[in-house]
């Protein structure tokens, strides 16, 4: 019933703020916009009306210069709760997200607590009234018209929405709380370009589209197969330091790759069979990457379906990215390794003019292994010179510890800017989902179909493909990712990069070195040490909490006895959680436990039985550390089943914005010796 009357509330609000109607055509509209979302022929253009693509985030604004390379300047990591200003309206502050000034429109939103941001309002062309208002959680979990799943959703606790919002003029995003992540993936037009300003009718309007759309989105492998095609299938097995070639003749575009794959070890037969694509014979092939890496699955075969890539359930894995010549295109497949490797698969071919717009494909790949943690630093994905635009990536991680690595913020700069028009809020919020999960999540434009753990431990591969939010560049473009763990290791880092480009591009990469196409193979874990006769936190029984999340998190950074502690988030002041423990006996006993201590850590009220312990504790620190065993007091236990309580008063006064963690590591009971 709630999703109902959201929906109408919502219809009807948009209905009376919506601006009129303009009486010209529009080049620009939400109908050509939701079109975007799976054209993927139309990315091998520049785009005509060209735009530029920047995103608005909660980043850590302490990070201002790129020469002064610290984690409190360049690399600080408290990328919440910061927005562009704080404005009131009808006696209510309201904290601006985004303010651009158009022709434009919002391609991508994201957060990783939609559900702390409160009501959030767009104004489109200065209006006074806002053109949406609802509260953000409603517009990214996919559940609420006209924000359905697959366009939004949650995955791996990452808040998306792919919704397009067009604005003639200027856009003005707020949400009526500040302590929230978030990004926000917008489109600015060249000054002149015709757009249409989003309204609810056009929603209405364009239903049969949106379910077309949604189809497709879910199952984007499916998509129908238009106008004349030519097929041209392979089957062979390549010896060791031989290769395969096909070459296509004529003007033309490939629409489609297949390749299934078979090998000894296939794992490492798909690092080391290298595909490389020549269009009208360029001396350096624009395609070339590992054969399991350029269809974004390594190490090893992960089934997922996006859209211009994926792997099928039964390992054949496709390419239905749009590569255009003008004359030609020489296809080759490379077996580096030592042992034989048989493909077999189709390259789909089909008639396309080649224009003054059109754009060569690339995929490039680039490994690094045994890169440090400390210091930080930025790692490059791409670096290009020339016209084009980026449209995705995908990351192959190999972690030696049971810790997060993807603590660091992708860096966007595009024709010579200082500083980036994408600055983000972590790797994961970047691929879409959102506190290091490690959970299996595939979706037409971002997934992550393999990370093994536990702990984020061993491989991970995750995949990001821009295609409403590609990002077209007129002289240069440049990508990098830092590289920030909580852990002071080694890891190995492996990106194919998706672009397209105007003949005469140049990019960084220099021919793949056989000597890294490689995997390798993770150190064993040791046993984590426990602590004898704690009662680990992450193990206690939640008897109930009344706001925010419990969870264990997991690190073997901090020391925690079993590398594990309690974790309870986004919960507020008054906020109760309440814990089962058991004791051996009836008797008095000294209860201790060990906490930890971080910048968004709170201030709570602890009581055992409901007798309060000590009073309020602080547990807010400038830095991530872990205390020393603590006595909360003597209390009268009974045997078996016993209450831990644990509520949220405040927070420090340093906390800024206020943040209300909790972590447990352990309670100890110790008996306490009577006397007679």
């Amino acid at each position: 019933m709630r999703s109902h009357l959201v929906t109408a509330a919502f219809l009807a609000l948009v209905l009376c703020a919506a601006p009129a109607a303009s009486s010209r055509a529009a080049q620009v509209t939400f109908e050509s916009l939701v079109r975007e979302m799976t054209d993927l022929d139309a990315l091998a253009s520049f785009p005509d009306p060209a735009f530029d693509c920047a995103q608005c985030s909660s980043y850590d604004r302490r990070s201002t210069d790129p020469a002064v390379l610290t984690d409190e300047n360049w690399f600080a990591n408290g990328d919440r709760g910061h927005h562009i200003r704080k404005e009131t309206r009808n006696g209510a502050d309201e904290w601006v997200m985004l303010d651009a000034e158009g022709p434009g429109a919002i391609v991508r939103i994201w957060s990783a607590n939609a559900n702390d941001a409160g009501i959030v309002r767009v104004y489109l062309d200065n209006a006074p009234d806002p053109v949406i208002e609802l509260p953000l959680q409603d517009m990214l979990d996919g559940e609420h018209a006209p924000f359905l799943a697959p366009i939004s959703g949650v995955r791996s606790r990452g808040w998306n929405t792919h919704l397009p919002i067009p604005y003639a003029s200027h856009c003005k995003i707020t949400a009526s709380n500040p302590d929230f992540y978030y990004q926000v993936n917008y489109r600015t037009y060249e000054p002149g370009t015709e757009v249409e300003s989003f309204r609810p009718e056009m929603v209405q309007a364009s239903q049969e589209l949106l379910e077309k759309t949604r189809r497709l989105l879910a199952n984007p492998d499916a998509a129908p197969q238009t106008g004349p095609r030519a097929t041209t299938t392979y089957r062979e097995t390549i010896a060791p330091g031989a290769n395969i070639e096909m070459r296509l003749e004529g003007e033309g575009a490939i629409r489609n790759i297949t390749c299934n794959a078979d090998a000894r070890d296939l794992e490492r037969a798909l690092r080391q069979c290298v595909v490389s694509i020549a269009f009208d014979d360029q001396r350096t092939p624009a395609v070339e990457a590992p054969l399991g890496d350029f269809f974004g699955t390594a190490p090893g075969i992960n089934p997922y379906t996006s859209l211009p890539c994926g792997v099928r359930d039964d390992g054949t894995m496709y390419s239905q990215w749009v590569m255009p010549y003008r004359q030609s295109a020489t296809l080759r497949i490379t077996n580096h390794g030592t042992t034989p490797v048989t493909v077999e698969g189709a390259v789909v071919t089909g008639p396309r003019e080649w224009t003054s717009r059109s754009l060569y494909f690339h995929a490039k790949w680039r490994a690094q292994f045994d890169i440090p943690t400390q210091p930080r630093q930025d790692w490059a994905y791409l670096a290009v010179d020339g016209q084009g635009r980026f449209v995705g990536d995908m990351l192959h991680v190999t972690n030696p510890v049971k810790d997060w690595w993807g603590e660091g913020d992708e860096k966007i700069y595009v024709d010579g800017e200082a500083f980036p028009s994408h600055f983000g809020t972590g790797t994961e919020d970047y691929y879409g989902y959102a506190w290091c999960n490690n959970e299996r999540f595939v979706h037409a434009y971002h997934n992550q179909p393999r990370c093994d753990g536990p702990g984020n431990y061993g491989h991970t591969c995750v995949s990001r493909f821009h295609i409403l939010d590609n990002i077209p560049f007129s002289k240069d473009f440049k990508f990098d990712m830092e590289v920030w763990h909580w852990a002071d290791v080694k890891v190995n880092m492996a990106a194919t990069s998706y672009w397209y480009a105007r003949p005469g591009a140049k990019d960084g990469f220099d021919a793949i070195d056989p000597a890294d196409l490689r995997i390798a193979t993770p150190p064993p874990l040791p046993e984590p040490k426990r602590v004898k006769g704690a009662l680990e936190g992450e193990k206690l029984e939640i008897l109930s909490v009344t706001g925010g999340n419990v969870t264990t998190q997991q690190s073997a950074t901090w020391a925690w006895s079993g590398e594990q502690q309690l974790w309870w988030m986004d919960g507020a002041p008054g906020d109760v959680l309440t814990l089962a423990f058991d004791a051996p006996e009836d008797r008095r006993f000294s209860v201790e436990a060990v906490f930890t201590k971080a910048i968004d850590y709170g201030i709570m009220q602890l009581s055992v039985n409901g007798k309060q312990a000590s009073g309020p504790m602080d547990f807010f620190n400038d830095g991530v550390i872990v205390t020393e065993e603590t006595p909360l007091g003597i209390f009268s236990l009974k045997k078996g089943l016993n209450t831990l309580t644990v509520k949220i008063t405040g927070a420090n006064e340093k906390s800024n914005p206020k943040r209300y963690m909790f972590g447990l590591d352990y309670l100890l009971i110790i008996p306490v010796k009577e006397t007679s």
